[in-house]
């Protein structure tokens, strides 16, 4: 199977992370996305890696109201994916949480591989990461051995981006994804949030 990997702190999930795994299992073309909540970006301070099982289960039950239990047979919509479909393809994996500290993606990804030797794995970004790949470890295997799916993000030019890294080396594989553009963070919720705003129509 084609598999997303969909990697991140996730505090909290919003809908900006529910349209991208929508279109991972649909225009996107995967078999399955596996949410990886990690317990803690080696790249960004602020995140206390003990939260990271609080944040697992949150991504349990997010997951389980968008992407419900299957339905019987008649219960089905006649749509692309059904709510059956999407509760089978998207997996919450708690990978990260029984790994060592630090945790880069590239261990994970090996990690994913080893466990499941059948299927290909992709990871997901958005293009500010992408823009800033090259100081993650191991980048080269990232781009070359597993590719990346890559959604936008305002203010970077994806396109350029992609060049730019492909004049490096051509044999990254890297795919940009017309995904819809939600102008929305994890950061922005959690700030309002302090200030006392509902910001209960942004979360998943």
């Amino acid at each position: 199977m084609n598999i997303a990997v969909y990697s991140g702190s996730f505090n909290p999930l919003h809908i900006g992370h529910l349209a991208i795994m929508k279109y991972l299992i649909g225009e996107g073309g995967f078999d399955c996305v596996y949410l990886i909540v990690s317990p803690k970006n080696p790249l960004k301070e602020g995140i206390d890696s003990a939260s990271g099982q609080d944040r697992f289960e949150a991504a349990v039950e997010a997951v389980r109201r968008h992407f419900p239990e299957p339905l019987s047979a008649g219960d089905i919509p006649s749509t692309t994916y059904s709510p059956a479909d999407m509760e089978r393809r998207v997996k919450v994996d708690d990978i990260e949480l029984n790994m060592p500290a630090p945790h880069y993606t590239i261990r994970t990804l090996d990690a994913l591989r080893e466990r499941e030797t059948d299927n290909c794995f992709t990871l997901v970004m958005g293009a500010d990461n992408l823009a800033d790949i090259r100081r993650w470890r191991d980048y080269r295997r990232i781009l070359k051995e597993y590719g990346v799916a890559v959604y936008p993000r305002k203010g970077f030019d994806l396109a350029a981006i992609k060049e730019d890294l492909l004049t490096e080396d051509p044999a990254y594989r890297i795919t940009i994804m017309n995904a819809e553009m939600v102008d929305i963070s994890s950061t922005i919720i959690r700030n309002a949030i302090a200030a006392g705003q509902d910001m209960s129509q942004w979360l998943m």
